[in-house]
């Protein structure tokens, strides 16, 4: 297998991706933070100090999800059509869920875009709740689904539960 960000010398390159077919390119990224009792009671109820932690994570998110190129080493920077992200309290985890779709029309993927989301969102979480359990657990975190490109469609075939 070919490695596509180094050259024939070793050094670390951006791949070339200007001869590849400009299509509708998507992925969704999911991933959790596991909190205490205190913790998911307070997000449940809107009664954290730092405010509505939902709201702001999924905020941080689409930012993130923005920001990708200039945090991910030889990212392409990309005109992004749409990110969608839903931050939701899971029961059966006692976690925060940040689920993550992400949009482009271009010649690479929006995979990246899309996990970076998710870790942004989780991040945010964790800072905004931190000052009552430092404990919380971040994971796991995962590529849902992608489609678009010449490697087509990838579904998760392992439900979350096989995941951690």
């Amino acid at each position: 297998m070919e490695l596509t960000h180094f050259d024939a010398d070793g050094n670390a390159r951006m791949v070339d991706v200007g001869d590849k077919k400009v299509t509708e390119r998507t992925a969704v990224a999911e991933g959790f933070i596991a909190v205490n009792e205190d913790i998911y009671t307070r997000i449940e109820e809107g009664t954290m100090k730092k405010g509505d932690v939902l709201a702001v994570a999924q905020l941080a998110a689409i930012m993130g999800a923005k920001e990708t190129s200039r945090l991910i080493p030889l990212c392409h920077p990309l005109a992004l059509t749409k990110v969608d992200v839903h931050c939701t309290l899971d029961a059966v985890r006692r976690a925060v869920c940040v689920r993550a779709t992400v949009k482009t029309k271009g010649r690479t993927g929006v995979e990246m875009e899309a996990l970076t989301a998710v870790q942004v969102g989780l991040l945010t979480v964790y800072d905004m709740c931190k000052a009552i359990d430092k404990g919380m657990v971040i994971g796991p975190v995962y590529l849902v689904e992608k489609d678009g490109g010449k490697s087509g469609h990838f579904v998760r075939a392992t439900s979350v539960e096989d995941v951690d």
